[in-house]
């Protein structure tokens, strides 16, 4: 973990621990006994709708999360009240959120979802480490009934998101560093390894035999993952055939001319995402080498815009990245009020890993 967000986190666990508004605040604050509070927040029917309505105030005023109760998303507040709002939290630039078809995917199921429980998306987004405060801050004020987390790297964000006690779903397995005891969370992914494997199995059928990658960046778990699928397949790779990439277009066409002056017999090329790949496309292009005749190239995601508009169409690994969107807002939703009502919030819905598949174009 980079030093500054290390530092963050343990500032931001800092702050929680201090400032975390306890059950006697909100007593305090609503000129009730703790008793009472405790009553109207578990929904107890003995609590006049006078007081309730002024526990609730309270509440709300202090940002205060019942332990109980924010393992669930029958209330933030009290009773049965919800916000009816959920966060959406990225670690990625605004720019290349909106130029990124991916990200559209994920965000568009994300929203079919919500809207179809009924629920207004709040978009957040960390582009550099003094956002997290911001960001904590806001996930722990009582504004939202849960969060949905994407595009993680190695990350303080999961460990303080538990910490917090909210409910959340995360979209892709936390990176191993990140803080995270390992327990306590959901997530939604793709067959990232194995999606790989099959994507090198391909390109060592074609007779390849000099075979090298561009991965993602190495401190997000899809791109371990994928770079380890790529390895199960090629045990002994010299590192010379491996460039690291970071999911960008520019990124995958700088990695591309890494590979091609590292290995001038290079005959194929696995790239961790179409977008990369068709920057390392415009690269072979330009040197000249011929796309699938001389170097057989294989992308991971299959995104209609991209995978199908490039010269030559390109073969790549298709995961089904909307309806991971989906599946993690239906998760949030998934337990009911009688559900949890016979738990202690300590076992989360089940994660879930979707299974991939390749798709055989014209560049391998």
């Amino acid at each position: 973990m980079p030093e500054e967000l290390r530092e963050s986190e343990t500032v931001l666990t800092e702050r929680l621990n201090v400032s975390r508004p306890t059950l006697e605040d909100v007593a305090r604050r609503a000129g009730v006994s703790k008793s009472t509070v405790s009553r109207a927040i578990n929904g107890e029917p003995r609590v006049r709708a006078a007081v309730a309505e002024r526990i609730r105030e309270a509440v709300d005023e202090l940002g205060y999360v019942p332990n109980q109760a924010a393992r669930s998303l029958v209330t933030r507040s009290l009773v049965t009240r919800r916000n009816n709002a959920v966060a959406v939290v990225v670690t990625e630039p605004q720019n290349r959120l909106f130029a990124d078809p991916y990200f559209d995917c994920h965000l568009r199921g994300i929203r079919q979802e919500l809207v179809r429980q009924g629920a207004q998306p709040v978009l957040l987004f960390i582009e550099e480490p003094d956002d997290y405060p911001r960001v904590v801050n806001f996930l722990g004020g009582g504004h939202v009934d849960g969060a949905l987390l994407f595009s993680l790297r190695t990350d303080p964000l999961p460990a303080l998101v538990e910490h917090m006690g909210l409910p959340a779903i995360f979209g892709g397995r936390p990176a191993v560093g990140s803080g995270h005891r390992g327990h306590g969370y959901t997530y939604v992914d793709a067959d990232n390894r194995g999606g790989a494997r099959e994507a090198v199995r391909h390109l060592v059928s074609l007779g390849r035999r000099h075979i090298g990658t561009i991965t993602g960046p190495l401190n997000q778990a899809s791109a371990i993952d994928r770079l380890d699928g790529y390895r199960d397949v090629l045990l002994d790779t010299p590192p010379r055939l491996i460039a690291e990439g970071d999911f960008t277009l520019r990124g995958g066409a700088t990695a591309m001319s890494e590979l091609l002056d590292r290995c001038p017999d290079l005959d194929a090329v696995f790239v961790a995402s179409d977008l990369m790949a068709s920057g390392a496309l415009r690269v072979l292009r330009e040197r000249g080498r011929r796309v699938p005749e001389e170097v057989a190239v294989v992308g991971f995601d299959d995104l209609a815009p991209i995978a199908e508009a490039t010269e030559p169409p390109l073969t790549t690994v298709h995961q089904d990245i909307e309806d991971m969107g989906r599946l993690m807002a239906r998760l949030l939703f998934k337990q009911t009020p009688n559900e949890l009502a016979s738990r202690d919030g300590s076992h989360p819905p089940s994660s879930v890993v979707t299974p991939t598949r390749l798709v055989v174009r014209k560049s391998a």
